[in-house]
């Protein structure tokens, strides 16, 4: 029976290869994809493990667990991404411990970012969430294409406040290669008015080869990387 390290340093290296062939096979470069290992619900010692191996991205979905969790971590190497859903009056705690926050999907979360980032000292790294949902759930987040630039704008007159591009996550039901294609044609109009806005996070363990296909340049990946319960 394999040690956890094992494990994870066997499911690390057989994703990267993967994703190595899928930017081969789309004529991207490797070096322009940021893999972020999701650790929701996964111990900090599997971060400290992953950290071991070579990780140095992770992602966690809520404020109280990543908050724990960091404090927890030994290493020190880590960027911190915070991609679940984020409640305003979460903000003041999410800045403490994120380095970039790929779910700013509405104005009043940009106001309550510019509130607290004064005492943060230091820049922060966000994506606008675009809602690729057929029919839009306000459970999944994001916004539609016509509130995008209203929103970079936003978050652009925030000093320490970094746009880096657009988030979004494929639907439950529906068209996983027609949502990224959506998605990629969203980073490409934001582009034209800020060519800075030029990454996009998108592609999950079950889809990520998809989102390669249009410009994914941050994957989530937790169950492929962390294993299943």
């Amino acid at each position: 029976m394999m040690s956890r390290i094992e494990e994870l340093s066997l499911n690390w290296t057989q994703t990267t290869l993967k994703v190595e062939a899928a930017c081969a096979a789309t004529n991207r470069n490797f070096s322009d994809v940021t893999i972020i290992a999701v650790t929701k619900t996964w111990p900090a010692s599997d971060v400290d493990l992953l950290a071991h191996i070579g990780v140095t991205n992770v992602g966690e979905n809520r404020d109280q667990e990543a908050a724990a969790k960091k404090l927890e971590v030994q290493a020190s190497n880590l960027t911190w991404h915070a991609i679940g859903q984020v409640q305003t009056n979460k903000v003041k705690s999410i800045v403490q411990w994120a380095d970039a926050v790929h779910s700013v999907d509405r104005i009043d979360l940009v106001h309550a970012l510019a509130k607290v980032m004064p005492a943060r000292n230091r820049s922060l790294d966000v994506f606008i969430q675009i809602n690729l949902d057929p029919d839009v759930r306000k459970e999944r987040g994001g916004l539609r294409d016509g509130d995008v630039l209203e929103l970079a704008e936003q978050i652009c007159a925030v000093p320490g406040l970094n746009l880096m591009g657009v988030m979004g996550v494929a639907p439950i039901e529906g068209d996983a290669a027609e949502a990224f294609a959506a998605l990629e044609r969203t980073s490409l109009q934001l582009r034209q008015q800020m060519p800075a806005a030029q990454y996009i996070s998108a592609g999950m363990s079950a889809d990520y080869e998809i989102a390669l296909k249009y410009g994914a340049t941050h994957l989530r990946l937790g169950s492929v990387i962390l294993g299943h319960r």
